[in-house]
C-alpha cells in the first residue's frame, strides 16, 4: 500500500472516487428478449440487472431515448412462494411473519395487506390504502386513497421512502392505521433476473403490468420506469458487464492480493453500500464461510485500510468484527450474509477481485 494514502486515512482525510463494479452497454441492435439474452452472455456478462435507484439512473442518463429490454422475466406461475419487501435489501424471513392461516400459498394472491394485527394475500391490481414509512426517521404515514400495490409502493417512493417494510416496522404498526385492509411492501415474486441474482428491486411503472399472460419480459423506458412486453418482440437493449469475480481457490490474504494483481488488478475494495450489495451477491455463491475483500487491518491503531489506491470514507458501512486476538497480522473478510470480520491473514478462504 502506498505510504502517502496510508497518512491521508491518519489524517482523517478521504481520495473520492467514483468506481463501479459493472458497466452498461447499449444495443442497438433489435432482437427478440431470448437473442439478447445469448448475445449479452457471449460478449458482455448478461441482460442487464437493475437493483437499486442508481443503477436505474444510469441507464435513464443514457444517450438513448428508445424501450430496451432489460434481464428480468417473468415466470407467469400461480404457485409461486417467494415473498420480498419492497425495501431493496430487506430481507424476508418466514419465521419474522403475522400471516393469516393459509395466507403464504394463496393462489395467485402476489400482494400482502395488512389487517389489524394480520397479513394477507391480496391480488395485486386491487385497490386499498396503504402505509409508506419515511427513513432515517423510521417514522410512517397512512393513506387512505385507494390504490393498487404498484400505484402504492409509486406513491410511497415519491413522497416518502418506500412501503412500510421489514417485520419489525410492520409490527410495530399494530392498529395505528385502522383495521381495514392496507397494502404493505410484502409482494411475492413472480419475476426474476436473467443472471440469477436475487436482487429485489423493481421499477415499473405503476399500470403498466395489466392482466396479461403474453407479456412476460420486462424493458425500461426513457423516464427510468419500467413495463412488460411480449418477449418475442424486437428491442434494443442493455448488457452489463461485471468488474468483479470471484477465485473459487483458498489462499491465504497475500496469496489472494498477489493473484488478484497478477491476473486481473486488485482485490475488491467496497466504498459504499451500493458496492457492497453487488459483492454480497458474490460472496454468497463461495465454497468457503468467507471471502477475502481488499483491506488489512492493524492492531497498534485499531485501524482498518484499504490496498486499492483510493478510499472512501463512508459511515454507513459496518466497521468488521473482531473474530481473532489482536496478536497477528488480520485482514478483512465477508462472510456470505454480508457482514464484515477481521481474520488472520494466514487463514485461506476463496476471494473476490476486482477486474
Amino acid at each position: 500500500m502506498q505510504w502517502s494514502l496510508f497518512v491521508l486515512i491518519l489524517m482523517g482525510q478521504c481520495s473520492f472516487f467514483t468506481c463501479h463494479l459493472y458497466e452498461y452497454h447499449f444495443i442497438p441492435e433489435e432482437m427478440p428478449w431470448d437473442e439478447a439474452q445469448s448475445y449479452c452472455r457471449e460478449q458482455y456478462t448478461d441482460l442487464a440487472t437493475v437493483f437499486d435507484m442508481r443503477g436505474v439512473e444510469r441507464l435513464t442518463n443514457s444517450p438513448q431515448t428508445t424501450d430496451a429490454w432489460i434481464g428480468l422475466r417473468s415466470n407467469n406461475e400461480s404457485g409461486i412462494n417467494k415473498w420480498q419487501w419492497s425495501v431493496p435489501g430487506e430481507k424476508y424471513k418466514q419465521s419474522e411473519t403475522d400471516w393469516g392461516t393459509g395466507q403464504t400459498d394463496n393462489g395467485a394472491n402476489h400482494c400482502a395487506v395488512i389487517t389489524g394485527r394480520q397479513w394477507h394475500g391480496k391480488t395485486c391490481n386491487k385497490k386499498f390504502g396503504f402505509i409508506c414509512y419515511n427513513e432515517p426517521s423510521q417514522t410512517y404515514h397512512c393513506v387512505t386513497e385507494t390504490k393498487s400495490w404498484l400505484q402504492a409502493q409509486s406513491y410511497c417512493r415519491e413522497h416518502h421512502t418506500d412501503l412500510v417494510s421489514g417485520f419489525t416496522l410492520v409490527n410495530d404498526i399494530n392498529y395505528k392505521c385502522g383495521s381495514s385492509d392496507l397494502w404493505i411492501g410484502l409482494s411475492r415474486e413472480i419475476w426474476s433476473w436473467s443472471d440469477g441474482k436475487n436482487f429485489s428491486f423493481r421499477n415499473f411503472f405503476p399500470d403498466s403490468l395489466v392482466d396479461d399472460a403474453s407479456k412476460t419480459c420486462a424493458m425500461t423506458m426513457p423516464n427510468g420506469k419500467w413495463s412488460s412486453d411480449i418477449c418475442t418482440n424486437r428491442k434494443p437493449f442493455y448488457c452489463y458487464e461485471d468488474k468483479v469475480i470471484l477465485i473459487n481457490e483458498s489462499k491465504t490474504w497475500d496469496e489472494a492480493l498477489t493473484y488478484c494483481r497478477t491476473n486481473h488488478r486488485v482485490l475488491v475494495s467496497i466504498t459504499d453500500p451500493h458496492q457492497q450489495k453487488w459483492v454480497e451477491e458474490r460472496a454468497k455463491m463461495a465454497d468457503t464461510e468467507f471471502v477475502w475483500l481488499g483491506m488489512r487491518y492493524t492492531c497498534t491503531l485499531d485501524l482498518s485500510f484499504r490496498v486499492s489506491d483510493h478510499s472512501v470514507c463512508n459511515p454507513n458501512l459496518v466497521p468488521p468484527k473482531k473474530t481473532v486476538r489482536c496478536e497477528s497480522d488480520l485482514a478483512v473478510a465477508m462472510k456470505r450474509d454480508g457482514e464484515w470480520y477481521k481474520k488472520a491473514d494466514s487463514e485461506k478462504f476463496h476471494f473476490i477481485c476486482a477486474k
